[in-house]
């Protein structure tokens, strides 16, 4: 489980201090709005929250490994409703940019910018020290632009200080409500241990509530 983001606020200044966006290209036309994602029928009898963070190396494996499985068992069949929650964990900079970047592209996209920001967490990770993600801009252009995005509107996305506030707000939230790291699972509002991050251990939670 990777640790959570501390109390301090990440700022634009840190995003742009790391090189996220091209020099003199900041800035935003609009707010930009930052909130949880989800998929799934609304009225499924079972919600299955994630915390989880695209610069988190374990979300990363839990994406890769559980989730299409996952996915394909529970959501796609209507029995459950799958919520993501962002969080900064790992690196904060990296993954407020990869947060931002799903919120800005339209909503069916928005999951799928997720899946490809964590599948990519290697790549954005070359050149550097381990976890600082020294090829993070390069790599997150890219997700943005096969989204439909333009490089003029991911460097208004990824800087956009209304967007970090709100995520800045959702990650202190968390903490508040004891999130400690990063990927947590909640179900039907219960936190669940996993600790393995199987399928098995999951559906060990779920599949008794859709017996009720």
């Amino acid at each position: 489980m990777t640790k959570p983001f501390s109390t301090l606020r990440l700022t634009v200044a840190a995003l742009l201090t790391l090189g996220l966006v091209a020099c003199g290209q900041s800035g935003s036309k609009g707010a930009i709005k930052v909130d949880e994602l989800s998929e799934g029928k609304a009225d499924a009898p079972v919600t299955v929250v994630e915390y989880a963070s695209v610069a988190c190396p374990i979300c990363a494996q839990v994406n890769e490994k559980m989730m299409p499985v996952f996915k394909s068992k529970y959501v796609e069949t209507g029995k459950v409703r799958y919520v993501y929650r962002p969080m900064m964990t790992g690196n904060a900079a990296v993954a407020a940019a990869g947060h931002m970047l799903a919120n800005c592209v339209s909503r069916d996209k928005a999951l799928t910018v997720i899946d490809s920001i964590m599948r990519a967490q290697p790549e954005m990770d070359r050149g550097g020290a381990p976890e600082q993600y020294a090829n993070a801009r390069p790599v997150l252009l890219r997700v943005a632009q096969s989204a439909g995005l333009r490089e003029a509107d991911f460097n208004r996305c990824v800087t956009d200080p209304a967007g970090l506030n709100a995520l800045n707000e959702l990650n202190q939230q968390a903490l508040k409500d004891g999130v400690t790291g990063t990927p947590t699972f909640l179900i039907n509002g219960k936190t669940v241990q996993l600790s393995r991050y199987e399928i098995e251990e999951l559906s060990a939670h779920i599949d008794p509530l859709l017996k009720k």
